[in-house]
């Protein structure tokens, strides 16, 4: 329960909270629209939201405020907490060592949930002012089919959208709003805005572009047209570790610094951000904040992919199997850390290309470090969700690349096998676990099928593409899932490590 000495978040409350609270320091009735942001989670108001008032504490980009949109009904809730505290927000930032600095976040300053005001939404995104719009709908948010690259047009969400835009109706999809706010500035002869992906995905903005271009073609193949070729889609690299929001920040948000704030975010102190310098419209100066503006993302986001994320699967699913609950936890445990740095020094370093300005050997060290924050008490549950989607794009291209060079990558197999291991649905003391997966059915119902077929989670196309034809692979695999059963995933994990390197 929040104490009474907690101060409700809001505009007018500002002036009142503790000292030690960083605010806005500008006018925020001066801030006018300039994103409209789909996807409002801890991860875009830990990350471009803060760039974003960083900026604007610095009397720069007032014309770059976020509304945000949700189409989900689950972002209902987060529509409603933001409403009611002005969409201001608590950012914690929280070291390895128990420091935690406490900052109210203010460049939201809209938020629409497009099931409730469909046209409200298309209103912003045809503004003129509009020049911007964000996305951050997770890895399979894109709709994208693993095995094919392409655009699934059988999702029944997406059938749905476009029968109904057929039947006069509004959007639903975020596909859908895009498309639709494209094509009414064409129509209008507004220019169109620059689409800017945030999410994790190896070259988001061309994966943006395929989708929404893809959705739009369904019923318009000229406004597709003009998608792939007159809308810019930048290519971007975000990084910061981001957990969901747990009771114990509510409770550090109103018990040590006294804000009644409905939906705050806690964070790590280290953020990145790589960003393809590609705006038809003019952009924040976010080169004044530490973002990255270059021509090319791909070393960089490929070494964040194969190293941080997927160094996340090389720790979730083995890490469950131990009895550990927190990533801290299992990369506290040497036998966690020479499983990931050999991963990282022997298999994945071998498929990256130079990135400028990146030592990947402090990179490594620094990941570490990380992993291991105890204050940001990320879950391995929360990392090893939806891991369909995770492994085929942070473990799969390791293994893919290395087998192209003929090297075997062990240790990105075994990533793999623990996930295998972790699609049984059932730990080494006979309980199941709480998997959340888009293609959660499929995932139990191949896991339920390894004791007789120990590839067949391997054999999934979508995820995995050709590799289970591959003797190399199938070998390798078919012996270590074998293993972890024998022996368990402590052991399984100790003898992978002694493999030669």
């Amino acid at each position: 329960m929040t104490p009474a000495k907690a101060t409700p978040l809001s505009q007018k409350t500002l002036p009142d909270l503790d000292p030690r609270v960083a605010r806005p320091r500008y006018d925020r009735s001066a801030v006018s629209v300039g994103i409209v942001h789909f996807g409002v989670g801890g991860f875009h108001r830990a990350h471009q939201a803060m760039y974003l008032d960083t900026l604007m504490n610095d009397g720069k980009a007032l014309d770059w405020g976020v509304c945000g949109v949700g189409v989900m009904p689950s972002d209902k809730a987060m529509q409603e907490a933001l409403s009611k505290q002005d969409h201001l927000y608590t950012l914690l930032v929280k070291d390895g060592h128990g420091h935690v600095d406490a900052r109210v976040i203010g460049s939201i300053v809209d938020y629409v949930y497009a099931p409730e005001e469909p046209q409200r939404v298309l209103e912003v995104m045809t503004a003129p002012t509009t020049r911007i719009v964000s996305l951050t709908v997770t890895e399979g948010g894109y709709n994208i089919d693993n095995s094919t690259g392409a655009f699934d047009v059988d999702n029944p969400v997406i059938k749905a959208d476009v029968a109904g835009q057929g039947r006069g109706e509004p959007p639903v999809t975020m596909y859908g709003y895009v498309a639709e706010a494209l094509r009414l500035r064409r129509e209008r002869g507004i220019p169109p805005f620059t689409v800017m992906s945030c999410d994790n995905i190896q070259s988001n903005g061309e994966v943006a572009r395929s989708s929404i271009a893809s959705f739009a073609g369904l019923t318009d193949p000229e406004l597709a047209r003009f998608i792939r070729t007159e809308v810019l889609f930048p290519n971007a690299m975000v990084d910061r570790i981001t957990p969901v929001t747990r009771p114990d920040v509510f409770e550090t948000v109103s018990g040590e610094f006294g804000i009644e704030d409905a939906w705050p975010v806690s964070c790590e102190p280290f953020t990145q951000w790589v960003l393809q310098d590609t705006f038809g419209l003019g952009r924040p100066p976010f080169e004044d904040v530490g973002v990255q503006m270059v021509s090319d993302v791909e070393p960089y986001e490929l070494t964040k992919l194969r190293l941080l994320n997927a160094g996340h699967q090389a720790i979730a699913y083995a890490g469950l199997f131990c009895g550990y609950t927190y990533a801290h936890e299992a990369a506290a445990d040497p036998l966690f850390v020479q499983f990931l740095r050999d991963y990282w020094n022997t298999e994945a370093r071998l498929t990256l290309p130079e990135a400028e300005g990146i030592d990947v050997e402090e990179y490594c060290d620094t990941l570490v470090e990380r992993f291991a924050n105890p204050e940001v008490r990320d879950t391995l549950a929360r990392l090893g969700s939806y891991a369909s989607d995770r492994i085929p794009k942070f473990v799969v291209p390791v293994i893919r690349a290395n087998l192209a060079n003929g090297l075997v990558s062990t240790r990105a197999i075994a990533i793999a096998v623990t996930w295998a291991r972790y699609a049984e649905n059932i730990d080494e003391q006979g309980k199941p676990f709480d998997i959340v997966d888009v293609e959660k059915d499929e995932v139990l119902a191949r896991g339920a099928r390894q004791k007789d077929d120990p590839l067949a989670l391997a054999r999934s196309t979508r995820w995995f593409g050709d590799l289970a034809e591959d003797p190399r692979f199938a070998s390798v695999y078919t012996e270590q899932l074998a293993l972890i059963h024998e022996v368990g995933a402590r052991e399984f994990l100790v003898r992978v490590n002694a493999l030669p390197k």
